[in-house]
């Protein structure tokens, strides 16, 4: 539930940008950052935002003497609007998935790769590339290391993932062994 209300969120957020071409969607992003990281580096302070007991206007007094001279003003009235709406225990979801949204406005797509041993930045290089050739998309990689695949390579793009490993097609064939 909350992943669908953050998607709308940010969404709105992004909808909001798109209308007034001065307001930069990075700088957007580096201000949601930064009120992300304000609020969770005091516990107090996250345990506060996120308190229902605590009213709207208490918490609006908060946000406006942390944030109303350091941010712009569309990411302020969001985390004014989002607080009215008592959201604001939302603001990390909702930043992953404006990061997200922005990603795919420039066509860029996140990629988790994960192989059985550690790769040479020329070979990874060269499957970067041709992922990005393969899905016309600017790549963005997260390498990981798994021995346990023995040999091959795992994709996750966009959740979908793709297992070439000799460990997935090991167990593949012995499904098929048992099945007869």
């Amino acid at each position: 539930m909350t992943e669908l209300a953050s998607k709308k969120w940010a969404k709105a957020l992004i909808e909001l940008t798109q209308e007034d071409e001065t307001i930069s969607k990075d700088r957007v992003l580096s201000e949601l950052i930064f009120v992300e990281e304000t609020i969770h580096s005091s516990e107090e302070l996250a345990e506060a935002v996120n308190n229902p007991s605590i009213s709207t206007e208490e918490k609006q007094i908060v946000l406006c003497k942390l944030f109303q001279e350091r941010i712009s003003s569309i990411v302020y009235n969001f985390l004014f609007v989002l607080n009215l709406k008592k959201r604001l225990n939302l603001i990390s979801d909702i930043r992953i998935e404006f990061e997200k949204e922005l990603e795919e406005l420039k066509n860029i797509v996140r990629v988790d790769i994960t192989s059985a041993i550690d790769l040479t930045e020329e070979r990874k290089t060269k499957i970067r590339n041709r992922i990005a050739e393969k899905l016309q998309k600017d790549v963005k990689v997260e390498w990981g290391v798994d021995s346990d695949i023995i040999a091959g390579l795992v994709f996750n793009i966009n959740d979908t993932v793709v297992d070439n490993s000799i460990k997935h097609k090991l167990d593949k064939l012995t499904e098929e062994i048992i099945k007869g």
